[in-house]
């Protein structure tokens, strides 16, 4: 029988994954599922964590020093984060349009309003909190965190991905200024270790299908506890918001980025959808862009045919700074809590909503949940109720996981858009199988 390819098994895990949740829960076996079938999601997740640093590290370095001119790197690097910036921007004016539109936040009842406030208190505290810490830094603080002060130390947290970067690139530049003789040595070895993580990626991803299935069916079971009718409830109250949350990021990937697809990488956007498929559905899978990054560099190398020397630097950068769907969900839910709270914001609040949420994804940490921590500084900056983002946390797991969705699929946007600019496109060493 003809081996089905890895997006299908992928998307097999997670439909059993969510029959397992709902199966589980009508039969009374939450505990069963949290305690015997969860952990081997959580397992899947960490192996994906344990090689996304030297992934990023190793491919970096060689992807750096391959350009073998310091003046090439400025030049696609300065291309590959004003890009970035400009699809950021384009997500957040987006979500404010969607919302002001359709105005999701005015259909809360007050008394609907109080009880979201009760039930999710803790977590908005403990929310509130963290985003107080990031506040009080100074304004350049962000600048000082991204150079490390001991390289191993970072490279044993996965939160410090911007110094492994910032590190990795001033390795590749010193390696581009010595004499070639002597960086050879050093190259052939970084190349071998990359060819061996690479190995590593492809065994981890032979397990993607029940990695995937352990991870939706403990979803499930976590919204749904012995009620499987509670999280379909909890999820119809919002579901006005989620459309709108929803409509903006589809606009994103079957809209904005087609468009940049074709018109600018001159690719069909149906190869390269059938091509990052694999990755859009782990990175809905697992709500993590650094976790999915593997992945991603797998399939824009292999499916798309995008040279190593432009994965191995855009899609690093764009799994740390590109959160096109974090930032357009920003928008839409900071106007959504205000509109909630009776809250008018002026064209310059909402303004000013664009900037943070440009600049707050930049920081996020590419993790689950990290951007609802940065919302609390959005709403923070335009004066709303951090309170409100009580109403939001219900749903906000789905949520994360389109919205990292569009995240990686913006990610590959641009590294396909880089590579056809920089003559940097070869035919796929894969086909991809339907």
């Amino acid at each position: 029988m003809k081996k089905l390819a890895l997006h299908w098994q992928i998307l097999i895990g997670m439909t059993l994954g969510v029959l397992w949740g709902i199966l589980a829960s009508s039969l009374g076996l939450v505990d069963f599922t949290t305690d015997w079938v969860k952990p081997f999601g959580t397992i899947f997740i960490n192996l994906l964590k344990l090689i996304a640093v030297p992934l990023v590290l190793v491919s970096l370095i060689t992807g750096v020093s391959s350009l073998s001119d310091v003046s090439r790197l400025s030049r696609i690097g300065s291309k590959t984060i004003g890009i970035y910036l400009t699809t950021t921007v384009l997500a957040v004016m987006l979500g404010l349009v969607l919302v002001n539109v359709f105005e999701p936040g005015k259909a809360f009842s007050p008394e609907k309003r109080e009880e979201f406030k009760q039930q999710f208190a803790s977590a908005t505290t403990a929310k509130s909190s963290d985003a107080a810490a990031v506040k009080e830094q100074g304004p350049l603080q962000p600048l000082i965190d991204i150079v490390p002060d001991n390289i191993f130390g970072a490279l044993t947290n996965n939160g410090a991905m911007l110094q492994v970067i910032f590190f990795a690139l001033l390795f590749g530049i010193a390696l581009i200024m010595i004499p070639p003789d002597k960086a050879a040595p050093v190259n052939d070895f970084f190349e071998g270790v990359n060819l061996v993580i690479l190995k590593i990626v492809d065994l981890i991803m032979k397990t993607a299908p029940y990695g995937v299935f352990a991870l939706l069916a403990g979803l499930v079971v976590e919204f749904a506890g012995d009620d499987p009718g509670s999280a379909v409830e909890l999820l119809l109250v919002l579901g006005y918001y989620c459309l709108v949350v929803i409509t903006g990021l589809a606009i994103m990937i079957f809209a904005v980025y087609p468009f940049l697809v074709v018109f600018v990488g001159k690719t069909k956007y149906k190869d390269f959808f059938r091509a990052m498929f694999p990755a859009q559905m782990l990175a809905f899978s697992t709500s993590s862009s650094a976790a999915t990054l593997p992945v991603t560099m797998e399939c824009a190398e292999k499916e798309l045919g995008v040279n190593r020397e432009i994965t191995s630097f855009v899609l690093p950068l764009g799994a740390t700074i590109n959160m096109d769907g974090t930032s357009l969900y920003q928008a839409v839910a900071a106007v959504f809590i205000a509109q909630a709270y009776g809250i008018d914001l002026d064209i310059m609040a909402q303004l000013g909503i664009v900037m943070t949420a440009t600049l707050a994804s930049i920081g996020a940490a590419a993790v689950p949940g990290a951007g609802t921590v940065m919302l609390v500084i959005v709403l923070q900056q335009a004066g709303i109720p951090v309170e409100g983002i009580a109403l939001i946390l219900a749903p906000d797991r789905i949520l994360d996981m389109l919205r990292t969705t569009v995240n990686v699929t913006g990610d590959a946007t641009v590294s396909l858009m880089v590579a056809r600019t920089e003559g940097q496109l070869h035919p796929p060493t894969a086909t991809a199988k339907v």
